[in-house]
């Protein structure tokens, strides 16, 4: 049996895996290339230009590149599954280091708008919770599996194992969490919470652990009002942008123009109604490449508001592209959940990770569209940020990594299986035969045994241990 010659037309042919997501992660990375290009001028520094902005962003990009593929080509799922059980530990580390307020050395805890977020390792910034979404999903998944497995070990009780290994790591990232950004708590605590729920966990305990992430939320809110207001301070910032009653706009209309009140009030309302004018001003087609005039005015356009940027400049069309890449993200996650067989730690680790995509997209999508308060959730594989870039990258080769395996998985269990019948030599390929065939006038061989055998013989085998899920 000759092997197919390798050429560019077969290229894709070659690429094993959901060839969807593969699509899927390349459009959305051509999409931010784009964007990124032409967004906002805020990115500049000193004498850069847009074409420094856009070779960072190649670098990011083929960096993201190398992750995805070396993610993709790690056969043995058991490699992910060692690498998992360490999630939580790194996530607590991380976080650790940020609330230390750490300055020591190399490495440097960085205070940005009242809020820690970002830990600095020479000249290496890292966005933490980027980090933690992903770590804690994977971290989850495992311990869901090994418990399932009774792989845990520690107490005999499994109550007491869930929570030692999931319930504890659960509401202790979302506690470390909360000094930096309530809605990254909320919305990183309601992903892991859903990873748990798939993985099997108990309703009962269920409700308990929601009820435990409340009252966290109750004492840190307590923790705020006793001691005046000068600590967990992003408590305030989250009360004040859910129940703010003063009409900013109505200031800015009744205030002298160039007053301290007029600027005040406008600095409030600056972002999001400048958001709402760019998908406003985009209309169904959109503006064009290069042409948006909000990018001036939001200065994180190119993060927080990269959906609005795209609407303004593609119009209602584009918007829809990016909204139906998402979709079909989740959508193709669930197809691979199905082929990952009956393996627990796989089907969570890809329902979280899509679920995890996905649900940051249509958050993003909400607050650019003004609906809830703003909570600095970027635009997965889109928005600007490397080490979000990098995580979801992360992300992305993961979930190809296990449809590949599941294909293979697929594919050797069609090998193994005996067909049915075995049609004849001189049965023909028209319509007339299929009719002869149909009516019982075509003879069959009802035991094709000897020839499956011979065929597979032919067919080298896949060791088991390799691609195993």
């Amino acid at each position: 049996m000759t092997s197919k010659k390798r050429t560019v037309w077969n290229f894709f042919d070659r690429i094993e895996g959901d060839k969807v997501v593969w699509i899927i992660a390349l459009m959305l990375i051509l999409i931010s290339i784009v964007c990124i290009f032409s967004s906002t001028s805020r990115l500049l520094v000193g004498s850069q230009t847009r074409l420094d902005i856009v070779k960072s962003q190649l670098y990011i990009v083929a960096a993201g590149l190398v992750v995805i593929l070396v993610c993709y080509n790690i056969k043995n799922i058991k490699v992910f599954r060692w690498f998992s059980q360490w999630g939580f530990l790194i996530s607590l580390v991380l976080l650790g280091l940020l609330l230390s307020k750490i300055d020591s050395g190399p490495i440097k805890s960085i205070e940005l708008n009242g809020a820690r977020r970002i830990l600095q390792f020479g000249g290496l910034q890292i966005h933490v919770f980027e980090v933690v979404k992903v770590a804690m999903v994977l971290y989850l998944a495992w311990a869901m599996d090994a418990l399932k497995r009774g792989a845990l070990k520690g107490p005999k009780k499994e109550i007491w194992k869930k929570v030692m290994y999931i319930y504890a790591p659960f509401l202790i990232t979302i506690l470390l969490i909360l000094p930096g950004s309530n809605s990254a708590a909320i919305f990183i605590g309601g992903i892991m919470f859903i990873v748990i729920l798939l993985g099997g966990g108990n309703l009962r305990d269920m409700a308990v652990l929601g009820a435990a992430a409340v009252l966290i939320l109750g004492v840190c809110y307590g923790v705020y009002e006793i001691s005046g207001h000068k600590y967990i301070q992003r408590i305030g910032t989250a009360i004040s942008r859910i129940g703010e009653d003063d009409n900013w706009e109505q200031q800015v209309i009744d205030a002298r123009e160039g007053s301290d009140e007029f600027y005040r009030a406008l600095d409030k309302i600056r972002q999001p109604y400048s958001a709402k004018i760019a998908i406003k001003e985009g209309g169904i087609l959109g503006k064009g490449p290069g042409q948006s005039t909000q990018r001036y005015v939001v200065p994180d356009i190119s993060e927080d508001y990269m959906y609005s940027f795209i609407i303004e400049e593609y119009g209602l069309w584009g918007a829809m592209i990016v909204i139906f890449l998402y979709v079909s993200l989740l959508a193709r996650g669930s197809i691979i959940v199905r082929n990952c067989g009956n393996d627990t730690y796989a089907k969570i680790a890809v329902a979280g990770l899509c679920l995890l995509i996905t649900g940051q997209a249509f958050l993003h999508m909400f607050v650019n569209a003004d609906i809830g308060p703003m909570t600095g959730q970027t635009l997965p594989l889109i928005s600007h940020g490397n080490s979000a870039f990098l995580c979801f990258s992360l992300a992305f080769g993961i979930i190809l990594s296990f449809s590949r395996i599941a294909q293979r998985r697929i594919e050797r269990e069609q090998r193994a299986a005996q067909p049915l019948l075995e049609l004849r030599e001189n049965v023909g390929s028209g319509l007339e035969a299929l009719d002869d065939f149909e009516s019982g006038q075509t003879a069959v061989d009802e035991e094709p045994a000897a020839e499956a055998e011979e065929a597979e013989e032919q067919v080298e085998p896949i060791e088991d241990d390799e691609y195993e899920i």
